[in-house]
């Protein structure tokens, strides 16, 4: 006998005598699912275990998410023998478990066969799971334990209870429970049994046309010389000409006697303003700032020092006045001409008007010793010497000049708001300095933990500048009801948002105050103790609502503020746009507050244009009290001299980044207790002020002292694009030097993120598009999309989109006219399933009423927002000439043939937002989306698709979504297989012809093989196509239209004919396997007759089947032998079914192993012995 029969022979003695006698001892039926492992008995016979005393044996073979470590866990009843821990960690399994339950009625009635498994008390089942955690967490080589037992769901909550005590994370996904070592993310795709999978179907016709076209492209391809792609060093040469004016290199060339002689003009020039009256009174105002004080010694410490910490309270001029204090001190040293001061803000508007009033204490006009330079605009000249700039600009300037050539001095302010761009900047600049020793770097700001800046650049010297402001009261909410005689209830602080915005409104409702609010905020609201003031004022403190902004409570405020205060302007400080907006609407509607002649109402936010954010300095005329409602962004930098009262809601708008789940957030949270001295401090400018804080003195005292730096909390694809693009090496290497560098995984989502979009390859090295998304000031999606515009002629369209995007929604919605708002949108989407393509149409209808003088009419009647549609006009034109600098166009006619495509702008939507995709499955009475990070999620209400009850696209793509209760898409476009299966990114094959996956297998398509073989040649083309133009950008696209035909075929024609499917199990290829095993072991058509005969051969009835209908129209068999049920794979007819399960029962007996008819003959002999010798088994196992 040979030795593998004698290893078949010794198993099945032992499978089917242990098999059989669990059966007969406990009285049960058990349940063998077919994934059992023949080497695991094998060895665990050899060890002599007795299975007789085992219930039902469940493992669980899973992946996690983000770790490529494999987790096994068996589950046994308290009563069941514990094996030892390095037997458990021996077993080795080769499927899927969660592949045998595609279905929850399936998974329920499985488990109902075993009545003492679903009846185990929960006291012996903790304790069972007591044993299983704990081998996990001796088991280095395992990362979790999956579990199916409808007993442990039962039981989850104590489990869940046992698993945190032990350091584990827990989680329940369905009918599936995880316990994990790592934390868990809310949505698991690998466990989701209702996952689609799609069916791609074409018409016959147009798949042999598209055959035709890229036939064609493929003989023209291999008959012409192929384009010599540039190196990588030339690669690295690419123009960056218009993204940054680089500084003047007249002085590199020029003679040292020309520069001289500018030194001395600009010498001359300063001393005649100084000596002018005009010079000499802004000379006595400047003299009477704190920081005029220090000003030689700030100067002696920057020459001294490669690195000076500056620290300055508000008032003190620090922004102001030491970049001026710098320039005139070189000027007066007759180096005013080979100076070059870079002064960097974290907001345009602070560049702007900071710049701005340098200028006039310069008696200057802007643009000549001073310029600013913010995104897309900038005023500056031939002799400017001292240049304010965002943060984001200064990094441009280093990709074309990694050693800031000419710069003498970099000031840095702001710093302590600890954004991304500051955080990173001080990363290049600190290794810059070493190579540029005479470069002098000023860090600066209003409050700063000055050691941590300090001891990052290696102990650097500190300076504090003492403020000057006026005496400022603060009020917190105890003393504003005392004051104001106002009273909260739990009715009159749900902000009014509008009707389309209702979800905002219910988070606010009463009993759901615990959502937003931090802990510790909580815990000191209950702690609070409010004996000193008197009954009503408790009980308002008692109802006050932390989730609320307030909207009555600061109309009231104000209120009292016209009324009974003495005149200046009140400063306002806002969460968000929505906030300003509709807090604007509701005071506009109030007698005092829609009076123009008594108030003057404005808002200031970010994305206002620099014209409209101007007017905020601005004095109103005598009588008219000036009110600004602002984001945080009013905080630092600017300063609106005429403010006396701050009235502070104590939150901000804040970006947060869940790494687990790959979703960012951008919600209200609390400041800390830096801003909102910072707030305080506007008050007192000018005069004594007052600040009213509308939350408790104990909600202030647990505020954290600083703000949490953005590296920690906010996405990183566009940090890590500009790190490779500046040469920086190693992502997660770079970021580790950072003052406190973001979390592994989060530096890894982004990192796979830039892999799966196509700008880095797999060995993070910058590809051709991500070396042009690099040169582009706008999202990585965002700037895919532009470039995949201007490459297929659809740059109009593609425009609007991107610039609409990176402002707000231009649609209003009124709360008294929403259905007529939605009347008035719903025209634009004319039905064509895009919120994207009905922006264009808005925006091209707003563009020809303009022309005809007529622009603000058409906005009232469309519930368009103007100042919305002007921003992103703005834009357009600011995109347009950055691509025309890259070269990738060279006219407007000649990158618009194809804006009239609805088509290829979708298709070039899907390759800008891709992976951001969602399945859509139609139901009867509703419509089923799913993403790969949140699972299900919803459509939201301003989207034109939400009005819809079926959409005729099988994917949604989407820029946005919105996290409250349930994760909602803020705005989508549907698009085909065919945009998906191009556009969308990298394809692979699957493990069966036809069979093709994405994302790593989260997306799945099955078609006939012909066509997977086109739309993957298709694929590969079209990106060798992209990449030859962005590196050759003149190239002659006349040698690619048949490809371009194909392609063009494909996206306008297909009518999404597919279907989705669930449950589809995928086995190895079937040429992979001999005849023999199919035969035999694959479900095909002989395994009936062949157990069948193995049974009647051994003795034994022939099997009976018994065959149940799911849900989705599929089958499930059970075959029963001798006391032992195979359970199989659902399948489409029940003929199939009951093969399924006769090839489990197969498989089971042979492990997976290669069957003959010598196999069929040697297990025979087998059964028949076995059946004579399972009585003695018996008696000597009891």
């Amino acid at each position: 006998m040979t030795v593998p029969s004698m290893f078949i022979q010794k198993s099945l003695k032992f499978k089917l005598s242990a098999m059989s006698m669990a059966t007969r001892t406990h009285s049960r039926r058990l349940l063998v699912p077919g994934f059992y492992n023949l080497q695991s008995y094998s060895f665990l016979a050899r060890k002599g275990v007795s299975f007789a005393a085992f219930s039902p044996v469940s493992i669980v073979l899973m992946r996690h998410r983000n770790v490529s470590s494999i987790a096994a866990a068996t589950s046994f009843p308290s009563s069941s023998f514990s094996f030892p821990y390095t037997y458990q960690r021996s077993l080795g399994y080769g499927r899927f478990a969660y592949d045998e339950y595609p279905s929850e009625e399936e998974s329920d009635r499985e488990f109902s066969s075993s009545s003492k498994q679903q009846g185990d008390s929960t006291p012996d089942n903790v304790e069972e799971w007591r044993w299983k955690l704990t081998m996990l967490m001796r088991n280095k080589g395992e990362q979790e334990v999956v579990s199916r037992d409808k007993k442990d769901r039962r039981d989850f909550d104590q489990l869940s209870t046992l698993a945190t005590r032990m350091g584990l994370h827990s989680g329940r996904y369905e009918k599936v429970v995880v316990f994990s070592k790592l934390p868990l993310p809310n949505y698991r795709s690998d466990l989701d049994e209702k996952r689609p999978q799609r069916e791609v179907m074409l018409p016959i016709g147009l798949q042999r046309r598209v055959e035709s076209h890229l036939r064609a492209h493929l003989s023209r391809k291999a008959t012409t010389e192929h384009d010599t792609f540039l190196t990588s060093s030339a690669a690295r040469n690419l123009s960056l000409d218009g993204l940054y004016e680089p500084e003047s290199s007249t002085q590199n060339v020029i003679a040292e006697t020309i520069v001289r002689r500018r030194s001395l003009q600009m010498q001359d020039k300063q001393k005649d303003w100084q000596e002018s009256p005009e010079g000499q009174k802004m000379q006595e105002f400047r003299r009477s700032l704190p920081s005029y004080k220090e000003r030689n010694k700030l100067l002696n410490v920057v020459s001294q020092n490669q690195v000076v910490v500056v620290s300055g309270e508000t008032g003190c001029g620090k922004t102001t006045q030491l970049p001026q204090y710098i320039l005139e001190s070189e000027i007066d040293a007759a180096r005013g001409a080979a100076c070059s001061i870079i002064c960097t803000q974290p907001r345009r508007i602070s560049a702007i008007a900071v710049s701005e009033r340098v200028a006039a204490e310069r008696g200057e006009k802007i643009g000549e010793s001073v310029g600013y330079k913010v995104r897309l605009e900038g005023m500056r000249g031939r002799d400017t010497r001292l240049l304010f700039c965002t943060t984001g600009i200064l990094l441009r300037r280093l990709l074309v000049d990694r050693n800031l050539k000419g710069v003498t001095h970099v000031i840095v302010d702001e710093i302590h708001e600890r954004g991304m761009n500051e955080d990173f900047l001080l990363i290049v600049l600190k290794d810059l300095l070493p190579r540029r020793p005479e470069l002098r770097l000023i860090l600066m700001s209003a409050t700063l933990n000055a050691d941590l800046f300090s001891s990052f650049f290696g102990g650097a010297p500190m300076i504090h500048i003492p403020g000057f402001t006026y005496p400022v009261r603060s009020h917190f909410l105890e003393n504003i009801l005392e004051m104001t005689g106002y009273r909260l209830t739990p009715y009159n602080q749900i902000d009014n948002y509008g009707q389309e915005k209702m979800w905002k409104m219910q988070k606010q409702a009463v009993r759901k105050r615990k959502t937003q609010i931090a802990s510790a905020v909580e815990e000191a609201l209950v702690a609070a103790d409010y004996k000193e003031h008197n009954y009503r004022i408790q009980e308002s403190l008692s109802c006050w609502n932390p989730d609320s902004v307030g909207f009555n409570l600061i109309e009231h405020v104000l209120c009292h503020i016209c009324r009974n205060e003495r005149p200046g302007a009140v400063l306002v400080f806002m969460t968000g746009w929505d906030d300003i907006n509709s807090l604007k609407n509701q005071l506009q509607a109030h007698p005092l507050f829609g009076d123009p002649s008594r108030v003057l109402l404005l808002a200031c936010h970010g994305s206002m244009a620099s014209a409209e954010q101007k007017l905020i300095f601005e004095r109103p005329e005598d009588g008219v009290r000036k009110i600004v409602l602002a984001t945080n962004m009013a905080e630092t930098s600017i300063t609106i001299n005429d403010v006396v009262y701050v009235v502070d809601c104590g939150k901000a708008k804040e970006t947060s980044y869940d790494a687990i789940n790959n979703t960012p957030c951008l919600l209200p949270s609390w400041i800390s207790k830096a801003s909102a001295r910072q707030r305080k401090g506007r008050a007192g400018r000018v005069q004594p002020g007052e600040c009213f804080h509308l939350y408790p003195r104990c909600v202030y005292d647990v505020f954290a002292d600083y703000q949490l730096p953005e590296l920690l909390r906010t996405p990183l694809q566009s940090l890590c694009l500009q790190i490779k693009s500046l040469q920086l090496g190693s992502i997660s290497d770079f970021l580790s030097k950072a003052l406190q560098p973001p979390e592994p995984l989060s530096v890894q989502n982004a990192i796979q993120y830039l892999k799966i979009i196509g700008a880095l390859d797999e060995n993070e090295n910058l590809t051709v598009l991500g070396r042009n998304l690099s040169m582009l000031p706008v999202e990585p999606k965002l700037g895919k999309m532009l470039i995949y515009g201007a490459i297929f002629n659809c740059l109009d369209p593609i425009m609007t989109i991107v610039a609409g995007l990176s402002v707000r929604d231009p649609f209003l919605m009124p709360f008294d006219k929403k259905d007529l708002a939605e009347s008035a949108k719903a025209q634009f989407s004319a039905r064509d399933y895009s919120d994207h393509l009905c922006l264009v149409r808005a925006y091209d209808g707003w563009k020809d009423a303009e022309k005809e003088r007529s622009g603000y009419e058409y906005c009232w009647k469309n519930f368009l927002s103007a100042q919305t549609l002007r921003a992103i006009d703005s834009l357009r034109k600011q995109f347009f000439y950055l691509l025309k600098d890259t070269g990738l166009i060279e006219s407007e006619e000649s990158c618009n043939s194809l804006s009239g495509d609805e088509h290829i702008i979708r298709a070039v939507i899907c390759a800008g937002l891709f992976p951001a995709v969602s399945f859509v499955v139609n139901k009867e009475k509703s419509i089923l989306l799913k993403t790969m990070e949140d699972g299900a999620v919803l459509l939201h209400s301003n989207s034109v698709n939400a009005q819809e009850s079926k959409i005729p696209f099988p994917w949604l793509v989407f820029n946005e979504k919105v996290k409250v209760n349930a994760v909602f898409l803020r705005d989508s476009t549907g698009v085909s297989d065919s945009a998906v299966l191009l556009f969308g990114g990298n394809i692979s094959r699957g493990e069966l012809d036809g069979h093709m996956k994405m994302l790593d297998g989260y997306l799945e398509f099955f078609m006939k093989p012909e066509l997977a073989d086109t739309y993957l040649r298709l694929n590969s083309e079209l990106n060798e196509f992209v990449q030859k133009k962005l590196l050759k950008k003149k190239l002659d696209i006349q040698s690619y239209n048949d490809l371009l035909s194909a392609v063009g075929l494909l996206v306008s024609q297909d009518k999404c004919e597919g279907r989705f499917v669930f449950g589809r199990q995928i086995s190895a290829s079937p040429k992979k396997k001999s005849k023999e095993t199919r035969d035999l072991g694959s479900g095909g058509d002989n395994a009936k007759s062949h157990l069948q005969t193995l049974l009647v051969r051994a003795g034994h009835q022939p099997p009976t089947y018994k065959s149940t209908q799911l849900k989705n129209n599929r089958f499930r068999s059970t075959v029963v032998f001798n006391g032992l049920d195979f359970v199989g794979q659902p399948c489409g007819s029940k003929k199939e079914a009951e093969q399924d399960a006769a090839g489990e029962a197969l498989r089971w007996f042979t492990g997976e192993s290669q069957s003959s008819q010598e196999t069929i003959d040697y297990m025979s002999t087998l059964l028949k012995k076995s059946k004579k010798k399972q009585q003695t088994i018996a008696t000597r196992w009891r």
